[in-house]
Parts: structure tokens; C-alpha cells; sequence
């Protein structure tokens, strides 16, 4: 019995040891997309390019920046494709 609850313990620190391999490993990858994000996001506000469209600027939330630093370029792309359908966060 004590056998098979250290197999156990030796798998999970396998599993642990992998995701935290894994993080670290694209950490660089992940810290450099939400700031791109961020980034674009700031540009689209700063230079009023939604006004090109005849739409407001993007309102600047907790929620939005939290979409641009989790999901980076591809959620400032969705926040400016939300916009211009008028669905604002």
C-alpha cells in the first residue's frame, strides 16, 4: 500500500515539475504578447482610430485590460471587433 502512495507522489511531482517547466519556458513568450496587446490597445485610444469608423474609443476597464494582458493581440483585436459591432465591456 505504501509503495503505490509513493508511485503516486513520484507522478504528481512529475506533473509538477512539467508545468512548471512548461511555464517558465514560455513565460518570455506570454509577457511580450499582453504587452503587445496592451500596446495596441493604448494606440488605438491614443491616435482615436475607432472614430474612423464612426465608433467611440474604446473604453479603458478593469475587464479590458485584463483581456489584453491574458489573451494579449488576439484580445485587443476581439476588444476593436466587439467595438465596431457596438458591443463595449
Amino acid at each position: 500500500m505504501a509503495l503505490i502512495g509513493i508511485v503516486v507522489l513520484f507522478l504528481v511531482i512529475i506533473a509538477f515539475a512539467a508545468v512548471v517547466y512548461f511555464v517558465i519556458r514560455n513565460i518570455a513568450h506570454l509577457v511580450i504578447n499582453s504587452i503587445v496587446g496592451l500596446l495596441t490597445l493604448f494606440l488605438v485610444n491614443y491616435f482615436h482610430l475607432m472614430q474612423y469608423a464612426g465608433k467611440p474609443d474604446i473604453e479603458v476597464s478593469w475587464i479590458t485590460v485584463i483581456i489584453c494582458a491574458l489573451a494579449g493581440l488576439p484580445g485587443a483585436i476581439l476588444l476593436i471587433v466587439l467595438a465596431l459591432f457596438g458591443i463595449t465591456l
